[in-house]
């Protein structure tokens, strides 16, 4: 499986972006997707995910009310709408596949381990 990131770039704050995760293969739609972001010198850190279903989302509570992921199963392509977007959000965004998540229901992970597969990351940047 290969996630191509896309959509990040420099934005003011305030601002919006919206980053794109396009999945190769035909298991996207049995895969609980997540982002994560690393800011520099720091750890990666949990965003956002969604069940393969797209009826479960959980967000970290520094982006909740704020960031929107969405998924499209028959475009196998994960969403991260970002709307008042803060210099604290600077950061590389990756999206993430959870191979097994078909097999529960529920609220995804929040766990880098748990994700088998990661996409290359896309630069955000927020200015003041």
């Amino acid at each position: 499986v290969q996630l191509q990131a896309s959509g990040g770039g420099l934005v003011q704050a305030g601002g919006s972006l919206r980053l794109s995760c396009a999945a190769s293969g035909r298991a996207f739609s049995s895969y609980d997707m997540g982002w994560f972001r690393q800011a520099p010198g720091k750890e990666r850190e949990f965003v956002a995910a969604i069940s393969w279903s797209g009826s479960y989302t959980t967000y970290a509570d520094s982006v909740k009310g704020r960031f929107t992921i969405s998924r499209d199963n028959a475009e196998n392509t994960v969403y991260l709408l970002m709307n008042s977007l803060k210099p604290e959000d600077t950061a590389v965004f990756y999206c993430a596949a959870d191979r097994l998540g078909s097999r529960t229901i529920g609220v995804p992970s929040t766990i880098p381990s748990k994700y088998d597969y990661w996409g290359q990351g896309t630069l955000v940047t927020v200015s003041s």
